[in-house]
């Protein structure tokens, strides 16, 4: 077979392979039930704040708004906003008990910590809750999304869980780029085997919204375990399995949206902060962006360019069940499904762009986020 018919039909194979996977894996990830009953256990609702005055009133009202929750704490740490985000949440609580803003400057950033691991420890510590749930600022939450998660992270059993909020993206780079969250995981993690498995490459998490049982959380060492970790989330999932625990993402599609970057410039900069950690080393990260090629640009690219007509079929065969991974996830978690899921070559190569300047970053000690510099040991300053 001639080598670039052989490399179109590893890429179909590894495309087909991911599409069939995705499609198990939409069967079998768990959904909140849509009928709960009144959650009776204390619950901590905790949100790290840092310049944060554009969304933290629509977040905090809708965690006001929350029903069938019967005891219930809102802790806010404002971590050095300057922007007025602190006034902006006592106002948003002003006629809520239970709440309280926290003024992050009265415990300054340790050496070694990131912010928003020390900011999520000091809420920890200040939370009286069974049950603690961490909510980014971009996340609003629909009325009876806590109670709903609660009930599923008692049901499953788990420790810990990540409804994964339903992605908003507008702009082109956030349009190519935003979808490939859940698409990733969807296609790569065996969910089921993930709930149990303390396999660190099947950990999966988004920090935009957790649910933990406090004691299972304090006893895998909280946010001091991942205190220096840029991806604070997985590297916190994967310290409660370490501990014995056991957690996975599940369906948060019709719990909560979040809208991570309103434009290019700020999602270059969000994205370039944290790819680098991602896959462990450079030739991790250059091993798993070169399988996404083969998979997902090599098919496509043949599938226009090849001389041979087999090739050619070949390739379009991979190219459409890459589309229609795409598409699956489109619809189970409420994204644009036309034009975008034909530009996911385009996307594949986006997000190594990506990856390749967070490198690049990372080696000349130019990465920041919130304003702060991300040094090469994974603290901040």
């Amino acid at each position: 077979m001639k080598p670039v018919r052989l490399l179109t039909a590893v890429g179909t194979g590894l495309a087909v392979a991911g599409t069939v996977h995705t499609a198990a894996n939409l069967r079998l990830m768990r959904r909140p039930s849509a009928s709960v009953d009144a959650i009776s256990e204390r619950v901590s609702v905790l949100l790290p704040m840092r310049n944060e005055a554009q969304h933290a009133h629509a977040c905090l009202s809708s965690v006001v708004n929350q029903v069938e929750l019967d005891d219930v704490e809102i802790l806010v740490l404002d971590d050095g906003s300057t922007d007025g985000t602190a006034g902006i949440a006592r106002e948003a609580l002003a006629d809520r008990q239970q709440t309280r803003v926290v003024d992050g400057s009265a415990d300054p950033l340790p050496a070694g910590w990131l912010g928003k691991p020390w900011a999520c420890e000091r809420l920890t510590r200040e939370a009286s809750g069974s049950v603690l749930v961490f909510i980014d600022a971009d996340v609003v939450l629909e009325p009876t999304a806590l109670a709903q998660a609660i009930t599923l992270l008692r049901s499953m059993p788990a420790d810990l869980i990540s409804p994964y909020p339903r992605q908003l993206a507008d702009g082109l780079l956030p349009r190519l780029i935003q979808p490939l969250l859940q698409w990733s995981w969807l296609t790569t993690v065996p969910l089921r085997a993930s709930e149990v498995s303390r396999r660190e490459s099947l950990a999966v998490a988004n920090g935009q919204f957790l649910v933990a049982d406090a004691v299972a959380l304090r006893r895998a060492g909280g946010f001091t375990s991942v205190r220096g970790e840029v991806l604070d989330d997985v590297a916190l999932m994967r310290a409660v399995k370490r501990s014995s625990g056991r957690g996975t993402v599940v369906d948060g599609t019709d719990l909560a949206t979040c809208r991570m970057y309103a434009t290019g410039p700020a999602l270059i900069d969000g994205y370039t902060k944290s790819l680098w950690s991602a896959f462990g080393s450079p030739l991790g990260s250059a091993a798993v962006m070169t399988s996404l090629a083969l998979a997902y640009v090599v098919p496509p690219l043949a599938a226009v360019t090849a001389r041979s007509p087999l090739t050619r079929t070949i390739g379009l065969a991979g190219y459409a069940a890459a589309v229609a991974g795409r598409v699956m996830v489109a619809r189970r978690t409420q994204q644009r499904i036309l034009p975008d899921v034909v530009a996911h070559p385009v996307s594949i190569v986006t997000l190594a762009t990506l990856t390749a300047m967070s490198w690049n970053r990372r080696r000349r000690g130019t990465l920041t986020w919130k304003g702060r510099l991300v040094t090469v040991d994974g603290s901040s300053r």
